[in-house]
């Protein structure tokens, strides 16, 4: 084994110094990492270059190992010289520790430092192919300005997207008005509902304020995508979506609006504590805070592929699930129809390949820079597909933003990095998130997405009472989620048609933005813009009426005729007066095929099935519209 120390030196250097081999690639590679890291703490310099200043140690010892001289002029070698090295990184001074305290572990490094020495020329070979040749320490400024501005724009979408809808969903003339869902929790609930239900609509929840937390945050991401003060935009903006997704209940549920309340919520640590930081470059993200940036994304794509397992579905244990998917899922693209058309072996092997990158790409996340970088292209690939097959929001665009923080600086235009190092040094010390107020928040996410992440193949735990009461306390936030989206695949779909009658015998469509109805009508791109409505009803076909009770509330509007949730269809066949009648029936839905698309002009072939929810009509009480209530038509 590689002798660990020899004889002092009588002429040590002034500084800490690591003398290596100047003609090995390999250790010219890892000699330029650690120095990044160690920065002027520890000089670096070839044996052949001051091997005579030190005669004490054999020429062939410099050969065989790295050496660590000490201003007192101790010698150390091998596994430990690196150690010793790497203990001048404040992040890396664990390593030193561990060498010299855990038992075994000075012996297992020694001898894997003697393997990797003895065979230098394969391990330069396995170093290029992970690493690639750029050899500087990994820095993530440029990818997280990036990656900010790609969120401010994704914030603006998500906000803007539903402020066309709110007054619809929520508003007092809506579906499921917030002012009395709150009132009626406040009648029930204590001081708790406060944090049960964290929203700032406690303080006003009227059809003004409602739109002046979607104005609100659609101006704040303008500031994120111009980097203006951007710890406090992050902070308002998850606490106004949070507030959104906890006022529209089911209509914002969905798995992406709980990705960014968590994305955004971890975003707040990320960010520069400066007010108009140019790339942030004065301020370096949180080691630690990226890391855990990393777990997201890895529990979001490992998660979607794990529960369809862990669910036993039998077309996806048989691979037959993609024949069924892309006419099934909520609001297919017209690619999708095309997609669906492809023979059944595509489709198997289409299946396969998706289970290959949930499942794999994830692990990738963790790894060296070029398998890092290949597990990227296969995450975006899939995402790609994904958006241009079916509507899912600014789900894949967000997905996308996530594997930016993956990419090095040296990823990006070299123009760029020529920009970030440009810039003038701050002066003064750096202002970034303390590590006590990192480390706690940090503890809490990674025990709560343990607890999350141990439900994923369905086996129960039983976890200390501390745990179980931390995950209760965090939960309300929904900023630690589970994911995993079609655990179960639909093999039929069904889509609920509603219509409307003043006589109780002829019968008129409402026809909605975008989720199929007419047969003709082509299937169309709608995202990153989300439908809450129709996506709601794809729900909605999924059980019965009872099961989704803001349907009947939704009737309710169509028989008052509320302007507010007629906004949110394409087609009102009343536009006078509201129907005397309203009725909803199932239908079966089927894409067609190339033959009967050229012949018919037709995208879909329905066959009705039968009522959804019976025949209702108002029954007035007062005068006031606002005291009408439903009843049921025999």
């Amino acid at each position: 084994m590689t002798d660990k120390r020899h004889d002092e030196v009588t002429a040590p250097p002034p500084q800490p110094l690591l003398v290596y081999d100047g003609d090995c690639h390999f250790c010219r590679h890892w000699i330029a990492r650690w120095q990044a890291r160690t920065e002027d703490r520890v000089a670096y310099r070839p044996f052949q270059e001051v091997a005579d200043r030190y005669p004490e140690i054999p020429r062939e010892v410099f050969q065989k190992a790295v050496q660590f001289i000490t201003p007192g002029g101790e010698v150390y070698g091998g596994a430990e010289a690196v150690f010793r090295t790497l203990a001048y990184d404040p992040n890396r001074r664990w390593l030193l520790w561990l060498y010299e305290k855990i038992p075994g572990v000075a012996s297992l490094t020694e001898w894997f430092y003697d393997v990797v020495a003895d065979h230098r020329g394969a391990f330069s070979f396995w170093t290029k192919f992970l690493w690639g040749n750029q050899s500087e320490r990994p820095s993530y400024f440029l990818s997280r300005d990036i990656f900010l501005r790609l969120l401010g724009a994704i914030y603006f979408i998500a906000f803007i997207s539903l402020w066309t809808q709110i007054l619809g969903l929520v508003g007092s003339n809506g579906i499921l008005p917030v002012g009395k869902f709150l009132e009626s929790v406040g009648r029930e609930a204590g001081l708790e509902r406060y944090w049960e239900l964290p929203t700032l609509c406690w303080l006003d929840s009227s059809d003004r304020f409602l739109q002046l937390l979607c104005g609100g945050g659609a101006i704040l991401s303008l500031l994120l995508l111009f980097n203006i003060v951007p710890v406090f935009v992050l902070f308002f903006l998850w606490v106004f979506y949070l507030s959104l997704t906890v006022a529209c209940r089911e209509f914002l549920s969905f798995q992406w609006d709980l990705l960014l309340l968590e994305t955004g919520f971890l975003a707040i640590f990320l960010a520069p504590l400066h007010i108009f930081p140019k790339s942030s470059r004065h301020s370096p993200p949180s080691p630690l805070v990226l890391w855990f940036f990393r777990l997201l994304l890895f529990k979001l794509i490992f998660s979607s592929g794990a529960v369809k397992l862990a669910s036993h579905d039998p077309t996806w244990r048989n691979l037959t699930a993609l024949n069924y998917h892309y006419e099934t899922q909520p609001l297919p693209t017209w690619i999708g129809w095309v997609a669906h058309q492809l023979p059944v072996d595509f489709q198997k092997v289409s299946c396969v390949g998706m289970f290959f990158i949930e499942l794999g790409a994830p692990i990738l996340i963790f790894a060296p820079r070029n398998l890092r970088y290949f597990g990227i292209v296969a995450i975006i690939f899939l995402q790609g597909l994904i958006a241009a097959t079916g509507n899912y929001c600014f789900f894949n665009l967000l997905t996308v933003a996530l594997c930016v923080l993956l990419l090095e600086d040296t990823f990006w235009p070299k123009r760029w990095r020529e920009s970030l190092r440009s810039e003038k040094p701050l002066l003064g010390r750096l202002r970034r998130w303390p590590r006590w107020v990192i480390g706690p928040i940090a503890a809490v996410i990674l025990v709560i997405t343990t607890v999350e992440m141990s439900g994923l193949f369905r086996r129960w735990v039983r976890w200390p009472r501390p745990v179980a009461v931390l995950y209760q306390i965090f939960l309300p936030l929904r900023s630690v989620n589970s994911y995993g989206l079609f655990a179960v695949m639909t093999t039929s779909r069904l889509e609920i048609i509603v219509e409307g009658s003043n006589d109780g015998i002829t019968w008129l469509p409402y026809e909605f933005k975008y989720k199929p109805g007419d047969p003709k009508r082509r299937p169309k791109f709608v995202a990153p813009h989300q439908p809450r409505l129709d996506w709601q009803m794809w729900f909605a076909a999924l059980g019965d009426v009872e099961e989704n009770p803001w349907f009947l509330n939704f009737c309710v509007k169509l028989l008052h005729g509320s302007p507010d949730v007629l906004r949110l269809l394409s087609k009102n066949p009343f536009p006078d007066t509201p129907p005397r009648y309203i009725r909803a029936v199932l239908f079966g839905y089927h894409f067609t095929d190339f033959a009967t698309r050229h012949e018919e002009g037709s995208w879909w072939r329905r066959r009705k099935l039968g009522p959804y929810s019976p025949i209702l009509s108002l029954k007035t009480r007062k005068k006031s519209v606002d005291d009408f209530s439903p009843s049921i038509v025999d």
